[in-house]
């Protein structure tokens, strides 16, 4: 009895100790509040600059070639959404590195790269992809297509780390999928989606690998 014990100790040992090695496990639930915070404050800047209101149709603000102003908004659709990216990422890397440092642990190896890699493919492809609805006018069809990108780019990394991330995943490309047949809501989804899912995922994360082990 003591024996069989021991034994899947071992087995538990070698399960966990091949996980870390082929999975980057560092991954921040603090870095998914960040994200989240910053993704709203887009949303509000967006909401302020086009007074779109959070129930009006997209669909119905038709961005022209030949009307100055929704040219200015459409560039500063793309700022925002720029900023909201480097700045995640910038928040997200910090927090990742702090507590892979406390955990003793490296953050670019080879699990962090294969994870990198398999988010950055839908991500960029899904980036080209709106910037060409926006280049032919079709904003409300943007804001749910950077859901549903987002979700596969989350799907295609979740088997390099935590599998919790697929959760989000599904969450993301659901939401991105409704906000396709509920275009009076695309800036209140797209808001739910980068906003209050990452924060709630965020502390989820936090709660059950960061605060228990700190």
């Amino acid at each position: 009895m003591h024996e069989s014990r021991e034994h899947l100790q071992t087995l538990t040992e070698i399960r966990s100790l091949m996980e870390r090695s082929s999975k980057f496990l560092s991954l921040s639930g603090l870095s998914g509040v960040s994200a989240g915070i910053i993704a709203l404050a887009g949303a509000v800047s967006v909401y302020m600059r086009t007074q779109l209101g959070l129930f009006t149709p997209i669909r119905d603000y038709q961005l022209t070639p030949t009307d100055v102003h929704h040219q200015d908004v459409r560039e500063f659709l793309v700022k925002v959404a720029v900023t909201v990216l480097v700045l995640a990422l910038l928040s997200g890397m910090y927090f990742t590195v702090r507590r892979a440092r406390r955990h003793g642990q490296t953050v670019w190896n080879k699990s962090s790269q294969r994870l990198l890699w398999a988010l950055l493919v839908p991500l960029a492809t899904g980036g080209v992809f709106c910037l060409a609805l926006l280049h032919y006018n079709l904003i409300w069809l943007a804001f749910p297509a950077t859901l549903i990108f987002y979700g596969l780019s989350l799907l295609n990394g979740s088997k390099y780390t935590l599998r919790d991330v697929e959760s989000l995943a599904y969450c993301e490309i659901g939401l991105g999928l409704i906000s396709l047949f509920w275009p009076g809501y695309n800036l209140l989804t797209w808001g739910l989606g980068f906003g209050v899912l990452h924060i709630v995922y965020g502390l989820a994360m936090y709660f059950k690998y960061e605060r228990t082990t700190a």
